[in-house]
Parts: C-alpha cells; structure tokens; sequence
C-alpha cells in the first residue's frame, strides 16, 4: 500500500499497533470530527468537513454520493493512504481490532506501525482493477507478495493459501500463473478480493469495486462479498454513487455531499423514508424493478467549489425545498423522529419523510430564491 498521507498529527505520538489478541468493545473503526482538505494556489478544498462515523464489527457501511462528495477521501485518508496535497486539519480514527492489544489511533502511528496496519487489518479493494493490479506479475505471485508482507509462513503453505484463495472467490486454481491482462473484468476484481482477504483484516474498504462491470457480474461479486462477510465476520466500508446497489448489500447507508454526510441511516429506512432532499433525489435517479412505472429525476446543476462553498446547507442551490432559511442551516444531523431507526439521523431541519416531493428547480432559480 501507499506511503503516508499529509498529516496535522504528531507522528512521533503513536499508538502502538501490538499483534496481542485482545477483546474488542466498541466500534471496530471510529472515525471523529475527520476533516481533510486539498491544498491548492486557489485555496484549500475542503473535501471532508468535521466527519464522524463509527464502523461496528461484521457490519457493512454504505458510502454514498455524487463523484466528488467526498467519499474515497474520507476512506483512504482515514488509513493515511492520500499524498499532498491532502493534509488531515482534524480529527482521529480510532481502531480497535481483536489482534490489537489497545485502541489505537490511525492518525498518530508511527510508519512502521502504518505497515503493520495496512492489510493485516484493514485491506483496500481498489476501484481499477487492472490499474491496482500490477502488470508483469502474475496472481500467484501478487497474492504471496501480500502473504510474505505480513505472515511468517512456509513457502508451500503460502503458495496452499494462495490456490484456496482463488477457490475462496470462484477463480479456479489453473488462473493463479495468469497475468492481469490475461482475466476478464469480473476476474480481476475477484483477485482483488483474494488480495484483500489474504491475511484475514478486520475491514475492508471496497472502493466501487463493481464498477464498469455488466449487471450479471456485479451480482455475482456482491452475491460473493456478501457470502465471505458472513462466513469470515470481517467489516466493510463500500463506497459507490449507486445508492440502489448499497440498498441490497448495506447495513447502514451514510450519504455524502460536499465532504459532509447529510443522512444516515440504515438501509431499509433510506429507502422506506429518505429525510434529506439530496437522499430523494439519488433515490430517484435509478429505475425500480418492481411496482408501477415512474418517470427518473436527475439532481439539477452540479456540486459547489469547495474552495468557497455556499453558506449553510451547500445543496441548497439544487435543492427543490429551499427557502432563505437554508443559508444558516449548520449541517447539524439531527434525528428523524417519523423513523423506526432509533439512529437515523439528516442535515435538512425542513424536510421531513412526508413532505411532498417538490419539482426540481434549476440551480441558477434556486440561487436567486435563497437571495444569493
């Protein structure tokens, strides 16, 4: 994996990262007050603004939203895997994993304690396959470069490890001298999954990891990612823009805009009762497979600079609901209270689960409403 991010933390304060086996109480991953920006001539980008969530033991977490809402750089930034110019202002990313001995902060590890880290505990499935993949190696060898990273093991067990692997994900063993260019898509996105499971982590972070992949394959790897969470009990982080696909495959949905999360919630309630008109209309944008035929809304306009992000709520410029008061909106999340989600909580103060639907407003109209 990459080396270190940018940080505003100490390096030299780390948390030790001990293979001791411990009994773990809470979140498995706590992620706090997480802000991370982009520093450019132009002024920084704020692409994660103040994020909190907590990812609990053998749950699946949903991040969703809009390219560039945020979502992989909250990821890779809470495991320290962006470069400058991301720098970390804010925050802390606590892991507590059963072979550490106490929880440690990510943010705070030393580089040696990071190498431990990174794949032994949490493992990342990239978004490209056959760019993650390297080249002039073929699958056998690049699952046992991660095995020899991390475990002290014989070559022929290794190399045993590396075969059942390939069975663990429906490649046959024959594929393990296969060169990347040799697989198909939905194969190479397989060994990356073996990759990922390699060494057993606690979480794995799936950065669209179906994506450019026909639907007949996408199902079968999310029929498969599904099937090896329950029986290994790792956790995961799935990040997409397809919020219908998160809907089968989520415990808990978190959507993103503009570095901020403006609903969470589980997935049943996103879909019975989405409280946040950015929600609405991601939910609107994909045909259902079932029930009468409706006609699909867009999201009018495109997501703010967040070099100079709009006051209050920054959807309110496309948002179908807006009234001046959104300008001083905190992006506070509050509680549903119409909710059977105890937890499900929004950023929009206004808009409640059953509050008609608005007709969707060009941007530039909803500027002028707001007083912009």
């Amino acid at each position: 994996m990459s080396a270190d991010q940018g940080t505003a933390a100490d390096p030299a304060a780390g948390s030790s990262l001990a293979d001791a086996a411990a009994p773990s109480s809470g979140p498995v991953l706590d992620i706090r007050d997480l802000s991370i920006v982009y520093r450019t001539p132009g002024g920084d980008v704020r692409a994660a603004d103040h994020v909190n969530l907590a990812l609990g033991v053998g749950e699946v977490i949903g991040l969703a939203g809009e390219s560039g809402s945020g979502k992989s750089t909250l990821a890779y930034g809470a495991c320290r895997l962006l470069r400058a110019p991301a720098l970390v202002t804010s925050g802390s990313v606590t892991y507590r994993g059963r072979r550490v001995s106490r929880p440690a902060d990510i943010l705070k590890m030393r580089p040696d304690e990071l190498r431990r880290l990174r794949w032994r505990e949490i493992a990342i499935v990239f978004q490209s396959a056959m760019n993650a993949l390297n080249p002039v190696l073929n699958v056998r060898d690049q699952i046992l470069d991660v095995i020899d990273a991390h475990l002290k093991m014989p070559r022929d067990q290794a190399h045993e490890r590396a075969a059942s692997l390939l069975d663990l994900v429906g490649i046959p063993r024959s594929r393990l001298r296969s060169y990347p260019y040799e697989l198909s898509g939905g194969m190479r996105q397989r060994v990356m999954i073996a990759m990922a499971l390699a060494v057993d982590p606690e979480i794995i972070i799936m950065d669209e990891p179906t994506t450019a992949l026909d639907v007949v394959v996408q199902r079968d790897i999310l029929a498969q990612i599904v099937e090896l969470k329950d029986r290994l009990g790792f956790s995961i982080l799935f990040i997409t823009h397809d919020l219908s696909l998160l809907l089968e495959l989520a415990d808990r949905i978190a959507v993103m805009y503009a570095g901020q999360f403006v609903e969470l919630a589980t997935s049943d309630e996103v879909h019975r009762e989405p409280a946040h008109p950015y929600t609405k209309g991601l939910l609107s944008s994909f045909p259902s497979l079932r029930g009468a035929r409706r006609e699909l809304a867009g999201i009018p306009g495109s997501p703010p600079d967040l070099r100079n992000p709009p006051a209050g709520c920054p959807f309110a410029p496309r948002c179908g609901y807006a009234r001046p008061a959104c300008r001083e909106v905190d992006m506070q999340l509050l509680p549903v209270t119409t909710s059977r989600d105890p937890d499900h909580v929004t950023a929009c103060p206004f808009v409640l689960p059953d509050t008609p639907p608005a007709p969707p407003v060009a941007s530039e109209g909803s500027a002028a409403e707001l007083g912009a």
